[in-house]
């Protein structure tokens, strides 16, 4: 705050200056107190819009000032126009030169000020997560300034279109903040970058906070531009750390292989991901097996997806048409019809191959086309 009236004072000061020496405002330099108030709006994580803004501002009320005076004052009315004219006129000049002055210092601040940031605490986090050895977690808490001893929920943030624009790692950031300000978090989460579209975030809580997941998916859902989000699940401690992020790195991975274009939000915890995941690894041979399960039901259309879908759900209703059809909020002989069709195009009863049938079913669920066969 001292800093901003240091500021503020200086650009009175020389555009005041400027204005009575008759200073062409291309030659005046922004004051040292201005550029070095960007620089520390940008180590802030500070929107760039807030200090154009300022400037703005400060242009409106200095217009209010100078009009004033010139009511004021007896003087020419001529005389008075050309003094609003040329008044005017110059402080348009001033406040759009000394923008693109403090905005370029911002921009270069914050950009080296991420990289440093990320990069110490990237080496130091990943030596965490890397440790097979017990670490000392007070002498890490202080390292990356993060609190090791509480909960934590683990998330993965990423951008699903890989043309990037250049502002990815700002942004999810950014969006890490409002999030974890959004599901209570009970100080500043970590950020580390992955890659320059994708970064790694931990939540902290003083306690285990189970509504924590599912406000994450909902402030996700509800934001325009929203990156895609892998949660973890809460845990504590160091090993809590690890894990949750492990869970993050897992449910990322299903939501990759699927290949949705569109940002999604996927957690650890959602049902039978945990299962699916472990048939990532192998996409070719998870794609045959399911072919085989599955006969004819396994083609990537849009009728045998919504038959896939039905037996899915029926199934994991312990087979009860009842239950099914208000889950998939459809008519009791609408839900028998399906599962008929599905077992039909399967090709065969479902008997004591009931699990393989599930779990194929969770594969289409999760993976999509990837292991489908095509039309």
């Amino acid at each position: 705050m001292e800093l901003l009236g240091a500021s503020v004072e200086g650009n009175v000061d020389t555009v005041l200056h400027a204005l009575r020496y008759d200073i062409a405002v291309e030659r005046v330099e922004a004051p040292t107190a201005a550029l070095e108030y960007a620089r520390r709006l940008a180590q802030q994580g500070m929107p760039v819009n807030a200090l154009v803004r300022a400037y703005r501002l400060g242009q409106r009320r200095i217009n209010e000032l100078v009009f004033a005076e010139l009511h004021a004052v007896e003087i020419p009315e001529p005389m008075r126009v050309r003094v609003i004219e040329a008044i005017t006129a110059t402080l348009f000049e001033y406040i759009d030169w000394m923008s693109q002055q403090v905005v370029a210092v911002y921009e270069d601040e914050r950009e080296h000020w991420l990289e440093n940031q990320n990069s110490l605490r990237a080496l130091r986090v990943r030596e965490v997560l890397a440790a097979h050895k017990t670490v000392d977690v007070d002498a890490a808490t202080t390292s990356i300034r993060y609190p090791l001893r509480w909960h934590h929920l683990g998330l993965v943030l990423w951008y699903p279109d890989v043309s990037a624009d250049g502002d990815e790692l700002a942004r999810l950031q950014r969006f890490l903040r409002e999030v974890g300000e959004s599901a209570g978090a009970a100080a500043a989460p970590i950020f580390v970058a992955a890659d320059r579209t994708c970064g790694w975030g931990w939540l902290p809580y003083r306690a285990a906070a189970a509504e924590a997941p599912t406000k994450v998916r909902q402030f996700a859902l509800a934001q325009l531009g929203s990156p895609s989000v892998a949660i973890g699940t809460m845990a504590d401690g160091v090993e809590g750390f690890r894990q949750s992020h492990r869970e993050a790195e897992t449910a990322r991975s299903v939501a990759v292989i699927s290949k949705r274009p569109e940002p999604t939000v996927i957690s650890a915890a959602d049902p039978g991901l945990s299962v699916v995941a472990r048939l990532g690894g192998d996409v070719a041979a998870t794609r045959d097996w399911v072919a085989t399960v599955l006969g004819d039901l396994a083609i990537d259309n849009e009728n045998d997806g919504r038959l896939r879908e039905t037996l899915r759900v029926f199934l994991g209703c312990n087979a009860s048409y009842k239950v099914a059809a208000a889950e998939l909020n459809l008519h009791f002989n609408s839900v028998k019809y399906r599962v008929g069709r599905a077992v039909a195009r399967r090709g065969r009863e479902i008997g004591r191959d009931r699990l393989d049938v599930e779990l194929a079913l969770l594969a289409c669920h999760w993976y999509g086309a990837a292991v489908l066969q095509p039309k």
